[in-house]
C-alpha cells in the first residue's frame, strides 16, 4: 500500500474552514461596502503573469527572492502574481482607449510570495487593492487617506488604535541630494537602508552605509535631517516644495488625516512620490499593517501614454492580526437559519418540499439527510447554529401543517404550511 499523502497545506498557505470563512467574509464585506461607497468598481485579473513585469518594477527582493516563477511549455517565463498593481497597470494600459480617466478600481485577489512564514507573513495572502488611475491631482491622495480612515472605521477601529504615516520619495530624494549631498549612485541603496531604519541597530546601519560610500558625517546628518520630520521642509528647494504632491496636501485640511514621516520609503521600486503605511499603535503588534503610494510611470511598462496612479494593498494576514489584537474580530455566523426534520424516512420528500418553500423565501435551510431519533436531530440542529427546527410529522403533514420549534427556548407549536415562510421571515429579520 502506498503511503498516505500529508493532510496539512503547503507551508505558508492556509486552509479556511466554514467558521473561519464566516469571519473573513464579514470583514471583507465591510471593506467592499466601504470602497464601493466611494464609487470604485471591482475588477479581477489572471493569477499568472509574465515574470518580466515584476522583475522590471517590483524590486529586487520580490523579483530575486520571493517570486514563484516557471517556464511554460511554450518557453514563456511566467509567475504567480506576488502583488496586483502591475497587473492593474497592464490592464489599464491595454484598455486605455475605452476608459474615461480618472478611473477608480478595486480588487480582492490571492497573491503569492516565497517568504519565510512568521507572524504577519505567509506565502499566500488575500489582498484588497484600491487604485486611482489617470490623475496626478493631490485630491487623489486626500481621497485615498479619507478612504483608509473609513475602512478602518468600518472594522470598528478607533483612531487611537492605528496611525497613517506618509512620506514622499520626491522630498526624500531632495534630502539625499540637496541637504545630505549623498552621491546619486548611492541613492537607491540609501533608500533601502532608510526602509530598514526602525528594524536595524544604528551601528549596523552606519556600517552598511559606509559600504556604499555614505561616510559617518553624511550618515549623522541624514539621521538628524530625517528626525526633524516636517521641520526640514522649509530647507528644501522651492521647486521641490511647489511640485511635491504631498507638500501640497500638507497645506490642505487633510493634514489631520496623517503624520508626515520621511522614514517611510516602501520597498517597491515603482513608487515615484507619495508613499504611506498604516501602523498598529498597540505594543503587542507594533508593525506596519499595509501601505501604498503614487506611481506615475508604472503604466509606462506597457504604453507611451502617461497614466499616473496611486493606490494601496491591504493584506488579510496583518489585518487579521490587528483585529485580533484589538478584539475586533467578528464572531462566526451560523450557516443555516432553519433545519427541517422528518420524523420518518417516508417523510423525507415532504421535508424537501418544505425546504424548497423556505429557500425560495430567502431563508437558509438545511434538511436531515439521514434521519435519526428526533432528540438527536434537534441537538444536531442546535449545534449547527440553526435558530429554528421545522418538524415534519405524519399527522401534521396530512393537514398540510408542521411543528415549528424555537431552538433558543425549546418552545414549539403547530403552524399551517402556508404561514411558515412569512412567520420565519418576520422573526429571523427582527
Amino acid at each position: 500500500m502506498s503511503p498516505l499523502l500529508p493532510t496539512a497545506p503547503y507551508r505558508g498557505t492556509r486552509d479556511f474552514l466554514p467558521a473561519e470563512m464566516s469571519v473573513r467574509q464579514q470583514v471583507f464585506n465591510h471593506l467592499y461596502e466601504t470602497v464601493e461607497r466611494y464609487g470604485y468598481g471591482r475588477y479581477d485579473g489572471p493569477v499568472l503573469e509574465s515574470a518580466e513585469i515584476y522583475e522590471a518594477k517590483s524590486g529586487q527582493e520580490i523579483a530575486n527572492q520571493q517570486l514563484y516563477s516557471l517556464t511554460d511549455r511554450g518557453g514563456r517565463r511566467i509567475a504567480l502574481r506576488p502583488e496586483m498593481t502591475p497587473s492593474a497597470a497592464r490592464m489599464i494600459a491595454h484598455n486605455a482607449g475605452s476608459l474615461q480617466f480618472p478611473v477608480r478600481w478595486y480588487s480582492h485577489v490571492n497573491c503569492h510570495r516565497y517568504e519565510r512564514p512568521q507572524r504577519g507573513r505567509t506565502r499566500e495572502h488575500w489582498q484588497l487593492n484600491v487604485d486611482i488611475f489617470g490623475s496626478d491631482s493631490p485630491n487623489c491622495e486626500i481621497e485615498i487617506f479619507e478612504l483608509i480612515h473609513d475602512l478602518m472605521g468600518s472594522l470598528g477601529a478607533d483612531r487611537d488604535m492605528w496611525m497613517l504615516r506618509v512620506g514622499d520619495r520626491a522630498i526624500l530624494n531632495s534630502i539625499l541630494r540637496d541637504v545630505v549631498r549623498i552621491p546619486h549612485d548611492a541613492h537607491q541603496q540609501t533608500m533601502a537602508l532608510i526602509d530598514r531604519w526602525e528594524k536595524t541597530p544604528a551601528d549596523e546601519l552606519r556600517e552598511q552605509a559606509a559600504q556604499f560610500g555614505v561616510d559617518r558625517a553624511m550618515f549623522d546628518l541624514l539621521e538628524t535631517t530625517l528626525g526633524a520630520g516636517a521641520d526640514i521642509l522649509p530647507d528644501l528647494p522651492e521647486e521641490v516644495r511647489e511640485t511635491s504632491t504631498l507638500a501640497r496636501v500638507m497645506k490642505s485640511e487633510a493634514q489631520d488625516l496623517f503624520v508626515f514621516d520621511p522614514f517611510i520609503v516602501r520597498g517597491l521600486q515603482y513608487y515615484t512620490s507619495t508613499v504611506f503605511e498604516v501602523f498598529d499603535r498597540s505594543p503587542e503588534n507594533n508593525r506596519s499593517l499595509f501601505g501604498g503610494g503614487r506611481y506615475n510611470d508604472l503604466a509606462g511598462l506597457f504604453t507611451k501614454q502617461q497614466i499616473p496612479g496611486i493606490g494601496f494593498g491591504m493584506g488579510d494576514v496583518t489585518l487579521h492580526d490587528f483585529l485580533d489584537t484589538h478584539n475586533l474580530l467578528p464572531q462566526p455566523r451560523s450557516e443555516v437559519d432553519v433545519t427541517v426534520i422528518p420524523v420518518d424516512d417516508d417523510l423525507i420528500p415532504a421535508s424537501r418540499e418544505i425546504a424548497r418553500l423556505l429557500r425560495h423565501a430567502g431563508i437558509r435551510t438545511s434538511t436531515t439527510l439521514e434521519p435519526r431519533k428526533l432528540g438527536k436531530e434537534l441537538a444536531r440542529a442546535d449545534r449547527s447554529g440553526a435558530r429554528y427546527a421545522v418538524i415534519a410529522g405524519r399527522d401534521e403533514w396530512q393537514r398540510q401543517a408542521v411543528v415549528l420549534r424555537d431552538l433558543h427556548d425549546n418552545a414549539q407549536h403547530e403552524m399551517p404550511l402556508t404561514d411558515l415562510a412569512p412567520h420565519l421571515t418576520r422573526h429571523l429579520t427582527a
